[in-house]
């Protein structure tokens, strides 16, 4: 577990963009629950997530088409949440930080750490907003 005062930044990284943190199993049930679209970002320290991530995750709600809801994970501080996620996740494996958008609690696209690191967060706004045109 990463300490509070490390992750607090990257966290309001998201949330000062909308995003709500999800901490607990039922949580992620509740928010997968709703009706219409969300985006689930699994947040991580990782580098590629303050370069690539989380930057592309924000540019790509400029987009005309959006989700309904945004929430995030925090892998290695959130485990019951982060697990959760990905067992909605599966067959991909669990990889952070990492996106997926879900509709009506299906899951529809998912960006892997290995789309996310070492490409610009433009591409990475470019392909979350190629999902939004298509299931929002």
């Amino acid at each position: 577990m990463y300490p509070a005062e490390l992750v607090k930044p990257m966290r309001e990284d998201l949330t000062r963009a909308g995003f709500e943190e999800l901490f607990t199993a039922e949580d992620v049930e509740s928010a997968l629950d709703k009706k219409g679209t969300t985006l689930v970002v699994v947040n991580s320290v990782c580098g590629c997530a303050a370069a690539n991530a989380r930057p592309g995750a924000r540019l790509s709600l400029q987009n005309v088409k959006r989700p309904d809801h945004l929430v995030t994970v925090f892998a290695g501080v959130d485990r019951e949440a982060v697990d959760r996620v990905r067992q909605h996740m599966v067959p991909f494996p669990p990889s952070s930080p990492s996106m997926a958008l879900f509709k009506d609690g299906e899951l529809v696209h998912v960006l892997e750490r290995h789309h996310i690191e070492g490409r610009p967060a433009e591409m990475i706004a470019d392909n979350l907003m190629d999902a939004y045109n298509e299931h929002c």
